[in-house]
């Protein structure tokens, strides 16, 4: 047994390569392995002897294992250092400039938002983009003839032939979040909802899906003057300008009233829009108090609550603050337009720092 160990106790050493070491395991400890044919000896033995040669074979093979595991471990560590010397690379090189991504201006202008809102104590309110008929029409009180529900203004989901069950829309609007949260949360709730929305239109201003944040804030005492200054504070530090202008004009909304609707003052010099100043007037949103049969609508009871709503294209905000002249370029995914009018990933806006650096 002397004599074995030191054989392949040496032979181990000297393998050069996994190979030569799987051939040398079989030799010693495969089915026909010298070992083990040492082990099925043990049968023949008395007694007295197999006490002395199994604990002895037992090392043996424990001891064989064990430098057969040692030196494959060692192989495969100097491969895997021939392998890093011959593909070497300097990892603390920087990364080329133009292969940086950059924020898209959607989302760049949606954080913006966020961060304002925030800073005036909106929460943030999310929902699902397939809505049904009832969220996103009647529990807004939108009426079965108004033109908004017509197949050429919204589109519809597929339905089997002979279907009854109410439909389903990819939502013209975010207004059903607020009727969503109005349901889980009650009055009162101030809350701002972000996110895509679907309508049936392309041109150089319009785009079959575009982006929306809506405002909600409901509690006792709400009236437009609150509505206002929301609104002012908002234009305020998404232009950052020092002063601003809004004019209301009256309008109508199925879901608000009384609606307005909000122009911003303003001028344009070269192509150029300069914000608070001028004589010219830019429509930026639409507004007004919650009407009362939303609320009930949606489990608030308006006889002891009240409160307004406010809805603004985020994909608008984009263009006019970055100068961005078509909309439909947002979706073209063009890497020299993204490179163009892009943001750098770390430029994270915030009150404190500045929303656009």
């Amino acid at each position: 047994m002397e004599e074995l160990r030191q054989k392949y106790l040496t032979a181990i050493a000297d393998a050069a390569d996994e190979a030569a070491l799987e051939q040398i395991r079989i030799t010693a400890l495969g089915k026909k392995g010298e070992v083990s044919l040492k082990m099925r000896e043990l049968g023949r033995m008395s007694p007295e002897e197999r006490k002395i040669a199994g604990p002895a074979l037992n090392a043996l093979k424990n001891e064989l294992n064990a430098a057969l595991a040692a030196k494959k471990a060692a192989l495969a560590d100097a491969a895997l250092d021939a392998r890093l010397r011959a593909e070497w690379l300097d990892v603390t090189l920087p990364a080329r400039p133009r292969r940086q991504g950059t924020v898209h201006p959607i989302s760049q202008v949606t954080e913006e938002v966020i961060a304002i809102f925030a800073e005036m104590g909106f929460a943030v309110a999310e929902g699902p983009q397939i809505e049904t008929d009832w969220y996103n029409f009647d529990a807004l009180n939108i009426p079965p003839h108004h033109p908004a529900r017509q197949e050429f203004d919204t589109f519809y989901m597929h339905r089997e032939e002979g279907d009854e069950r109410p439909p389903h829309v990819l939502r013209t609007h975010t207004s059903p979040v607020q009727i969503r949260a109005m349901e889980q949360q009650g009055a009162p709730i101030r809350i701002i909802a972000p996110g895509r929305v679907y309508r049936s239109d392309y041109d150089q201003t319009h785009t079959p899906m575009f982006h929306q944040v809506e405002g909600l804030a409901i509690d006792k005492g709400i009236s437009m003057a609150n509505l206002k200054w929301v609104l002012e504070e908002f234009c305020r530090a998404f232009f950052e300008v020092e002063e601003v202008e809004l004019r209301f004009r009256a309008s109508h909304f199925p879901f608000t009233e009384p609606s307005a609707e909000v122009d911003l003052r303003c001028s344009w010099q070269d192509g150029q829009l300069k914000v608070g100043e001028g004589d010219d007037w830019m429509e930026i949103l639409g507004s007004g108090m919650v009407h009362p049969k939303v609320l009930a609508a949606a489990g608030v009871d308006p006889a002891e609550w009240q409160g307004f709503a406010f809805g603004i294209g985020i994909d608008r905000l984009a263009m006019l603050k970055y100068g961005i002249p078509d909309l439909r370029a947002f979706f073209d995914s063009d890497l020299r337009w993204l490179s163009h009018y892009g943001f750098a990933a770390l430029d994270v806006p915030t009150m404190r720092a500045g929303l656009s650096r």
